[in-house]
């Protein structure tokens, strides 16, 4: 069936704010600095002692301090508002990083929640990037803000964003590493120091390296982004092609050996499996070795994540399957560099898979080894092995295998292999040699210019009984300037691949997208610092030509110097069901072709206030009835200790069959208080009144460093069932683990 968008559009625009294209542009948009600035690490005579004070320490006397930052918002190219000076020194065992922000308000310094890895763009705060191997595409960022909050994270292939969301960059916010912060407000502003073992980056051998490097200062209350190393403003810090150079490091070739054994005690009671109490004891390590400064071995011995925060609750509104995001400390780390394929959509390789069943339940995992990092200047390896126990009727035992090769190219390309594979013990298949799973693939990205990427990739399934249309593939090419951006592609799935040890949201189509965006900084326009008009389209095909999915958007975006944005679309679906499904318990969608409209919007107010609020909404057609969904946010935080964010999921629809006017609500609950940035507690707390489930998270913890540390976690959830008896299950759980550097 052929669907005419532009007629259906035509009808709709009147009530649609558009902005004009014809706005001036603000005569503050400068080309950047063509010239890569660079700066030196100074050996260090004495060690600075970490508290935050780098004028008052003596050991930064021997430091050349580097400074001139430029913006890229609000006044792009434009100088930074106020001062901020980077000092930069080694020891033999750790590099040194002081910067002195300087601030004419001190007053007026915003800092939020200090736990660990909490968001840095809500307040004042200060970056690193550094990109040890010089490979221009990866590394790793060290923050914190002034209160002394430590962030880390690891970017792949220039974590690109979601700009580019066919890419296979990654930002890994999970990543976590040991190392120390300290920061303090003054009458001058505030300052920071940091220590960074060298064991925690990755550097090449040479007796003396030039590291890439930039730094990023922001000053919430202005809404500014300065940086050291000057970037358009479609870029950010993880632009790593185009960060400075830090020369003169002399880098140890010492080979490190950390130890983290864990000790977990739990108390289990009700359930549908667990009736009465149950007690449990575990005991396991982690141990990381540096083969080489750039390779990593990562070993794993009854493996536990009982620290890790519960999963969202989602609701399924549709037929395909839901994503949740991995959150597990062991499999984060160079996650980035193991991604092919779509991300959330079509990943060939999906940790989940490996420790967790059906409906989130754990299955054990008797041990695991991973090496990960660069063999010479330019070729990445991962290897990763993990055995899973089996479960009598549940889950067979499972050894799990991953191979990824990728070679670096010039200007941000490079070409890659991987082989996954899944061999189970047939238990529940009565087969060994049927009991398996493997999935071969082949990808490339190519960079054109400083503005153009191109990405593919290519792969095929291995799975008895299956035969035959078992490939799958794509390319997506995309554009990106500072004020236009296109990205158009094209992918197909066949009926029968099947990656076990992937995720898929569907299977059996061909897809098309294309995007198209304007960014527009006007010039003293009602304090608007930037508009964002853009439309985008993604359709969906089965091999017969039948439609099952299609969705053009056509999207206004605003956002003022204050942080408030403001988005108002339109958008034109169809939906051709091939099967009947069951929508909500009792209700199904017949098979037909739904054609619809609909009005979304999205409204954030200045996330850097104490007080702020969110909506999303969509107002439309819903297969073949009406659907009006609001999702309200309410955020709210005091000083750096307390925050909280209530949210609420709810949709009021009607469909034109029986028991098709109905609701659906969930609402979610987070609170975190920090009596340190190390000592925290956190709640989550989640109703989802469609299937009458309430789940509680509660989780103490108090770290040494990186996620090690004591942790208390109590776990709740009451259901119904799904029509059996109502049950409800607790669980208590304290673990104790602690980071033991054998030898550096």
């Amino acid at each position: 069936m052929r669907i005419n968008y532009f007629k259906r559009l035509s009808g709709l625009l009147a009530g649609i704010c558009f902005v004009p294209f014809s706005l001036e542009l603000s005569s503050q948009e400068l080309t950047t600095q063509s010239v890569t600035p660079s700066t030196t690490a100074f050996p260090l005579e004495d060690i600075p002692v970490i508290d935050g004070e780098v004028l008052n320490d003596g050991g930064w006397d021997v430091v050349t301090p580097t400074g001139g930052f430029s913006q890229v918002r609000p006044d792009e190219g434009q100088p930074a508002s106020q001062k901020t000076e980077v000092y930069v020194g080694y020891s033999e065992d750790s590099l040194y990083i002081g910067v002195v922000a300087y601030d004419d308000d001190p007053a007026g310094i915003i800092y939020a929640d200090s736990r660990r890895d909490s968001p840095l763009d809500e307040t004042d705060s200060f970056q690193v990037i550094i990109d040890g191997l010089l490979d221009r595409q990866n590394g790793f960022i060290f923050g914190t803000t002034p209160s002394g909050l430590e962030y880390d994270a690891q970017i792949i292939n220039e974590a690109t964003g979601p700009r580019f969301r066919g890419s296979n960059g990654a930002v890994n916010i999970n990543w976590d590493t040991t190392w120390e912060v300290a920061a303090k407000i003054s009458d001058i502003g505030w300052s920071a120091e940091m220590e960074i073992p060298f064991t925690a980056l990755r550097y090449s051998s040479d007796e003396v390296q030039t590291w890439g490097i930039n730094f990023q200062r922001n000053i919430r209350r202005n809404n500014e982004e300065a940086y050291w190393a000057p970037l358009d403003r479609q870029y950010n810090l993880y632009r790593v092609s185009e960060a400075g150079f830090l020369e003169g490091v002399r880098a140890p070739r010492q080979r490190n050996l950390q130890f983290t054994p864990y000790a977990l005690s739990s108390s289990s009671r009700g359930g549908s499996i667990v009736s009465g109490l149950e007690s449990n004891e575990e005991y396991g390590f982690d141990v990381k070795y540096s083969v080489t400064p750039s390779l990593t071995l990562d070993v794993t011995y009854n493996t536990d994540f009982a620290q890790v925060e519960a999963d969202d609750l989602q609701v399924n509104l549709d037929r395909f399957s839901l994503f949740f995001p991995e959150k597990r400390p062991f499999f984060l780390e160079n996650a980035g560099q193991f991604a092919v394929g779509i991300p959330r959509e079509v990943e060939l390789f999906f940790t989940r898979r490996i420790g967790v069943g059906a409906g989130g339940a754990q299955l054990p995992i008797e041990a695991g080894a991973r090496l990960t990092g660069k063999v010479g200047s330019s070729t990445n390896i991962g290897l990763i092995g993990m055995r899973t126990e089996g479960l009598d009727g549940i889950a067979p035992e499972n050894d799990f295998s991953v191979v990824r090769v990728s070679q670096d190219l010039p200007n941000r390309s490079s070409i890659g292999f991987m082989m996954v594979e899944r061999d189970g013990d047939g238990s529940l298949l009565n087969n060994k040699d049927e009991d398996y799973n493997r999935t071969f693939a082949v990808d490339g990205r190519w960079g054109i210019g400083d503005e153009t990427l191109i990405t593919s990739w290519a792969a095929r399934t291995d799975t008895p009984g299956l035969s035959g249309r078992d490939t799958a593939g794509g390319v997506l090419a995309s554009y990106n300037s500072p004020e236009w951006e296109f990205r158009g592609g094209y992918s197909q799935v066949g009926e029968n691949f099947n990656p076990e040890v992937g995720f898929l949201q569907r299977k059996g189509f061909r897809k098309f997208e294309g995007y198209a965006a304007r960014t527009i900084r006007p010039d003293n326009f009602f304090g608007i610092l930037e508009l964002h008009p853009h439309i985008d389209y993604r359709g969906y095909w089965d091999f017969d030509g039948f439609q099952e999915s299609g969705r053009l958007h056509i999207d206004s975006a605003l956002e003022w110097e204050s942080g408030t944005q403001l988005s108002t679309a339109i958008n034109l679906t169809q939906e051709g069901v091939k099967e009947p499904f069951e929508i909500v318990k009792g209700v199904t969608v017949p098979v037909d072709e739904y054609e619809h409209e609909e009005v979304s919007f999205r409204f954030s107010s200045d996330p850097g206030a104490p007080l702020s609020f969110g909506l999303r909404g969509n107002v439309g057609g819903f297969f073949g009835g009406d659907r009006v969904n609001l999702e309200p946010t309410l955020r709210y935080r005091a000083g750096e200790k307390f925050s909280t964010e209530l949210s609420w999921i709810h949709s009021d629809i009607d469909l034109p069959i029986p028991g098709g006017d109905f609701e659906v609500n969930l609402a979610r609950l987070r609170f975190s208080y920090s009596f340190t940035p190390r000592i925290s507690i956190q709640t989550l707390v989640q109703y989802n009144e469609r299937d009458d489930v309430l789940a509680t998270n509660l989780r103490f913890s108090w770290l040494q460093s990186a996620n090690a540390g004591l942790y208390l976690v109590y776990n709740e959830v009451d259901q119904s069932g799904l029509g059996a008896p109502r049950h409800n299950a607790q669980q208590f759980i304290i673990k104790y683990s602690r980071i033991l550097d054998i030898f550096n």
